[in-house]
């Protein structure tokens, strides 16, 4: 396995985590996993060290949050933390990062993963990506699809085709968020899995398929490549990535190629999308309530209280005759919300966007 390597997306915002997720504390640096101590960032780093150490990781990220980066992912050199000067979406993500692996290593063969999601069965994700590394040595572009557990309009889904080997097939097609009846459909045919953005592939292979498919994509990853062998590729990808077009590894080459695989996988896949996973993923009292310790539950059931503040004293939180409900507390804001509301968060941020106030963003 020494000519494997793990690129982790962590640029993302998580404005669905608002207020424990900020500009400068997003998502991917929050505990919301079902250990309070570790965040989803350093827990994929720490997943993939049976396979692939930290001296093999990459980590890309927004250059506003590189020096956090290094601090919540200390084992990753901080040589090998990629800092895009603005976001441009997973294709040039992907692209910049395959063509750093090129210089290093010609034979790289690549691991993209997202920095964010939550996995159960730590060695069952292992043997999978294990399994998705070898179909990738074999020349394709491979992809693992989650075993659905319920018909959800929230992501994409991957329709498996013919048997490729065992434990692997060829993707047939690539779906978007289905309506429910649809999604319903493909959950009973046993035919489609989710899409959980997990790519795996030889760095020449897909540098071939970005050239094929996004030639201008290709073009300007060429010319930080050659600045990158001059020794001047800071001010080169200054200049030239906020110009490469923004467009996403799914869309703009994953969906397009012809040798692309998928290899199912069941590990307990949860992508923390929303205040309402963290609640799927704490430890409850019998009412199904995730608390703080100490808290005070009467008649109150299926609520979610995340303490994020970092003042002197301890609070005690007291729920009475309440259900269903997400209390999050931060320094200088409180969250409380519905449940079954939790995706409405962003409206919240884009309403304290509105009105000016970027010291709560």
């Amino acid at each position: 396995m020494s000519n494997v390597y793990a690129v982790i997306m962590a640029g993302g915002a998580g404005t669905r985590f608002w207020p424990a997720s900020r500009a400068r504390v997003p998502k991917q640096f929050l505990p919301l996993g079902a250990d309070a101590s570790e965040s989803l960032l350093a827990a994929t780093v720490r997943r993939l060290e049976p396979l692939i150490p930290p001296e093999r990781v990459f980590i890309a990220t927004g250059a506003a949050l590189r020096e956090a980066t290094s601090r919540v992912a200390p084992r990753v050199p901080s040589a090998q933390i990629l800092a895009e000067p603005v976001p441009r979406n997973t294709a040039p993500c992907v692209g910049w990062a395959t063509a750093t692996l090129l210089r290093q290593d010609p034979d790289a063969v690549v691991a993209v993963l997202p920095s964010d999601h939550f996995i159960r069965d730590e060695p069952e994700f292992l043997r999978v990506v294990e399994k998705a590394l070898g179909v990738a040595r074999d020349g394709y572009l491979c992809t693992i699809g989650i075993v659905p557990t319920r018909p959800d309009t929230g992501y994409g889904y991957i329709e498996v085709g013919e048997v490729l080997s065992p434990g692997s097939f060829m993707v047939s097609r690539f779906v978007e968020k289905p309506e429910r009846a649809r999604a319903d459909e493909f959950v009973r045919g046993g035919k489609h899995l989710w899409n959980a953005g997990m790519f795996f592939f030889e760095a020449r292979t897909m540098a071939r398929a970005i050239e094929t498919h996004l030639p201008d994509l290709f073009r300007g990853l060429e010319e930080i490549d050659a600045a990158a062998r001059r020794g001047e590729e800071e001010s080169t990808l200054a200049a030239v990535f906020p110009t490469l077009p923004s467009i996403s590894i799914d869309h703009g080459v994953m969906e397009k190629a012809s040798a692309v695989a998928v290899v199912p996988g069941d590990f307990g896949w949860n992508d923390v999308g929303s205040w309402e996973s963290a609640w799927e993923l704490s430890t409850k009292d019998e009412a199904r309530n995730g608390l703080p310790q100490d808290a005070v539950a009467i008649d109150a059931s299926g609520n979610f209280v995340c303490d994020r503040t970092t003042t002197s004293g301890k609070r005690v939180y007291a729920l009475v005759g309440v259900s269903d409900l997400i209390l999050v507390e931060t320094d200088d804001a409180v969250l409380l919300i519905p449940r079954d509301r939790a995706q409405d968060v962003r409206a919240v941020v884009e309403r304290l966007k509105l009105r000016g106030d970027a010291g709560r963003l």
